[in-house]
């Protein structure tokens, strides 16, 4: 019973992640004649909603919304085979929903905040999501390897995605979340659906990655 609500806490935090984030990508539109705004928006908005996920759904499944997370967590040791393949699945279908609702609100039109290959480069793309995602998943594990750090967790790595979004929309979109990518992708169709691979294998690589480098350079009393 704990684990399906973990999983349900998972679909909601990843529904609203696409609904709100992916969301506003695609209401303010990152391609307009004045991106820069739209970029500082978009970044933004997926920092504030794991934010506003950490601090309601964290206490129930740790708020990891990405299968990203969850396999750092799974190479770390503090998550078991099982509740990790839970956790995709409902990470996953959380995604599906909260892109369909967008559609109904914005239109199947409406791009939903799709990732996209860099200059058309999968090589390029594909390392600047995998630094993207080390970089994030890094900073998960660091500020949640002690306890104390409970109360800032959620502002530390909301601050964090909102920082590689500011630096990696220009490129790719930022994905550094295979759900959040999966999600919109289906919707989206055409490229978006044809290129969603990269945005499912970098970031599960930058996570695998951070988890390897942060097992080997964490304190021992950690």
């Amino acid at each position: 019973m704990e684990s399906i609500k973990k999983y349900i806490a998972e679909f909601i935090g990843t529904f609203v992640l696409v609904l709100f984030a992916c969301g506003t990508a695609a209401a303010v539109g990152c391609s307009t004649a004045d991106p820069n705004v739209a970029y500082l928006l978009t970044a933004l908005a997926f920092g504030l909603v794991i934010v506003a996920m950490a601090y309601s759904i964290g206490n129930v499944s740790g708020c990891h919304i990405n299968p990203a997370v969850s396999i750092a967590m799974l190479v770390s040791g503090k998550m078991s085979v099982k509740d990790f393949v839970g956790y995709v699945v409902a990470q996953c279908a959380g995604a599906i929903a909260g892109a369909a609702l967008l559609g109904y609100f914005l239109g199947f039109d409406c791009g939903f905040g799709a990732n996209g290959l860099y200059n058309g480069d999968v090589l390029k793309s594909l390392a600047i999501e995998v630094v993207l995602t080390f970089v994030f998943v890094l900073a998960i594990l660091g500020v949640t390897s002690k306890i104390e750090n409970g109360k800032v967790a959620g502002i530390v790595i909301g601050l964090t995605l909102t920082l590689v979004h500011i630096f990696g929309i220009h490129f790719t979109g930022t994905s550094v979340n295979p759900a959040r990518s999966l999600g919109p992708a289906i919707f989206a169709g055409g490229e978006a659906l044809a290129n969603v691979w990269e945005f499912i294998v970098a970031p599960l690589v930058g996570g695998v990655l951070a988890a390897l480098v942060y097992k080997a350079i964490a304190p021992k009393a950690e």
